[in-house]
């Protein structure tokens, strides 16, 4: 395996990014500690030993973060320690990582973009498997046909699956496999599901702002991100290409429960053809 194929241009902004980062704090933690070293003496001659004990932990772990995303990105098996600070590091530094690309020139989408990316990639490096109904399938109201007459976020099941937009299809793979599927109007309501269903898994389908947002509000839990379609601009509409989710879903999923599901869709489709001959 080649760089190349391992560092992709997404994945290499955030890891540059972070990287940056991570030395820059570990030198304006060194710049702070020698200003602070003198009244910290004055104080206590052990004082300047405990924080700089404790900076030195701290610009350690943020380091040891940074080298569990390469190794990680690189197929190289990771230390569960090391994946634990890895996902502490890129959540940690993310605001800082955005802030370079500011001066850098780069637009927060695509800082966005190479988040998801990286994390996902963290995700499947830790093979991840669970209990189909202990799966979550998640994405905002915008999914929804804007003329639609049904409301699904209180309860999805109210979705006709008329074919008009991705609602149906969604709810159909959920009803396949038999994971949670939810639909939430915002960020508030989105956290509200997940403390509900109380996934181990989650899927979740959105922009750029609300992936990155939800990946960070869910921590430890495993979130594949999988971003939607716009076709008719932001937050109007958005599809999502099913394919792709259907992917990310089996990626969680036991090898029992992929079986069931395959199944289940043999015998509705059975089903509904004999519906269509009579």
């Amino acid at each position: 395996m080649n760089e190349d194929s391992v560092f992709k241009p997404k994945k290499r902004i955030f890891m540059a990014l972070t990287s940056i980062s991570a030395v820059l704090g570990a030198l304006m933690f060194y710049v702070v500690w020698k200003v602070t070293f003198p009244g910290l003496y004055e104080i206590s001659r052990f004082l300047p030993i405990i924080f700089g004990f404790f900076g030195v932990l701290i610009v350690l772990a943020m380091l040891s973060g940074v080298l569990g995303i390469v190794m990680a990105l690189l197929g190289i098996p990771v230390l569960k320690i090391l994946y634990f600070w890895a996902w502490k590091a890129i959540n940690i530094l993310f605001p800082f990582a955005v802030v370079l690309g500011r001066l850098f020139n780069i637009p927060r989408d695509r800082i966005e973009q190479s988040f998801i990316e990286v994390s996902n990639n963290l995700v499947l490096q830790h093979k991840v498997k669970v209990p189909a109904n202990r799966i979550m399938i998640l994405t905002p109201h915008c999914i929804q046909l804007d003329t639609c007459v049904h409301k699904i976020t209180r309860n999805v099941e109210n979705c006709k699956q008329c074919g008009r937009c991705s609602v149906g299809s969604m709810l159909g793979l959920a009803h396949k496999y038999g994971c949670h599927f939810a639909v939430a109007t915002g960020g508030t309501l989105a956290r509200q599901m997940v403390k509900q269903a109380r996934p181990k898994a989650i899927v979740a389908v959105a922009c750029e702002r609300d992936l990155t947002s939800g990946i960070q509000d869910v921590f430890p839990l495993p979130v594949l991100g999988v971003l939607n379609e716009r076709p008719f601009g932001p937050c109007f509409n958005t599809r999502v290409d099913m394919k792709k989710l259907e992917a990310a879903v089996l990626t969680f999923m036991l090898e029992d429960d992929i079986a069931k599901g395959e199944a289940n869709a043999k015998e509705a489709s059975g089903q509904k053809a004999a519906r269509e001959k009579n």
